[in-house]
């Protein structure tokens, strides 16, 4: 063993010279299980040899990733899966673990259609009955649930009541189920949960939160909240700070952000577009399969790594409404915008970061996007009129 060691050491060494760095940081808190250390340093120091035509940068992104999310879910229960998230992670995590294996929860009146529903099983599982999840968990064997119940922005502040009773209230039962049933629990933030008094360039990890909005309130409490469960009970509790969240399949649905998604229905319909924002409005953004492996590459981190746990930075892109309207006048020459800005969604716009510094996110548990401002839009305008065609 001491020979082995001693080449995955000289590995190491020689990955130290090429990002010390990172290398540094992630040598030094490895688990000291030597049998898996060395298999895995040993895989790369082969992999490099074999593949030198390849970023450095990028292999040990790859390395890093083996190791930090090696954990699987068994069976997973997704609270919302008809809403604007869940409606694509159910999907995407039925790929990942097999159809059988992830239970599409509804509300009545919102209840699984078309693939979504032929594909899997589903369940009724209204936030707001504790007892009706708990039996729903109990039914599937559910180790992991995704709690996604929640009003979007300026939705909740005209039902603010609403709000708080089904992201916070809802939240607890939720916990209560994952405590008595041994569940982890992924329950999203947001950049809402950030006020006017949050630096808003490279907003930090750990920073003042004092958001004005009800939308705002419900996530710093889902944050703290979840924390509590964890610390107070031992709950496996986590989540991400979600940007705005940009998608071809799911149609806008009362957010500050929507007008990002808005602004692409209207160019391949050939509309002109009405952006209710000012220009200059900056916002962190994301694109949903970004989103979505997001969502479950920190479920399937490795616990032991998470120093953070709930209300992780993610960022992917930061944008105004002017930069994303340039961006597809590329593709769409005669594509018009003018702005008539809404007051409400302009002030809520304004109290969230410009850009968010998610270097909690890539150390913990290796997050890194995969889309650009550029490499998105492409694949919108290309997707959604694929979508649109009569």
């Amino acid at each position: 063993m001491g020979g082995e060691l001693a080449n995955a050491l000289l590995t190491i060494e020689r990955l130290g010279s090429v990002f010390p760095l990172q290398s540094n940081y992630f040598f030094s808190t490895l688990e000291k299980d030597e049998m898996l250390f060395f298999i895995k340093v040993q895989y790369l120091s082969i992999f490099l040899e074999r593949n030198e035509h390849i970023s450095k940068k990028n292999i040990y992104f790859a390395y890093e990733n083996t190791t930090l999310n090696d954990y699987r879910m068994k069976n997973i229960l997704v609270i919302g899966s008809t809403g604007q998230i869940g409606s694509e992670l159910t999907m995407e995590l039925r790929k990942r673990y097999g159809n059988e294996h992830v239970v599409a929860g509804y509300i009545k009146g919102a209840e699984p259609k078309g693939e979504l529903k032929e594909s899997g099983p589903s369940a009724m599982a209204d936030v707001t009955d504790g007892e009706m999840i708990s039996e729903v968990v109990k039914k599937y064997d559910i180790d992991a649930i995704y709690n996604l119940a929640a009003l979007l922005s300026v939705v909740a502040e005209s039902k603010p009541r609403l709000a708080w009773k089904i992201g916070i209230d809802g939240l607890w039962n939720i916990l209560e189920v994952a405590r008595e049933e041994h569940c982890a629990v992924f329950t999203p933030s947001s950049i809402g949960s950030f006020g006017l008094t949050t630096p808003h360039t490279r907003t930090p990890q750990d920073t003042i939160q004092r958001p004005r909005t009800i939308y705002g309130v419900s996530k710093v409490t889902t944050e703290l909240l979840s924390t509590y469960y964890f610390h107070k009970y031992g709950v496996d509790t986590r989540s991400v700070r979600f940007p705005g969240i940009i998608s071809y399949i799911t149609p806008p649905g009362g957010g500050t952000t929507d007008y990002a998604v808005d602004i692409f229905y209207s160019a391949v319909r050939g509309e002109k577009f009405i952006c209710p924002l000012k220009k200059g409005t900056l916002l962190d953004m994301m694109y949903m399969p970004d989103a979505l492996n997001a969502a479950i590459m920190l479920m399937e981190a490795n616990p032991k790594r998470l120093v953070h746990r709930n209300g992780f930075n993610v960022a992917a892109m930061s944008f105004a409404p002017e930069t994303i309207y340039a961006e597809i006048k590329k593709y769409k020459p005669e594509f018009e915008m003018e702005y008539d800005v809404d007051p409400l969604k302009q002030s809520i716009a304004e109290s969230w970061p410009d850009k968010m510094d998610d270097t909690c996110a890539r150390r913990e548990w290796g997050w890194a996007p995969n889309y650009d401002i550029t490499r998105m839009t492409q694949d919108m305008l290309k997707k959604l009129s694929a979508r649109l065609k009569p």
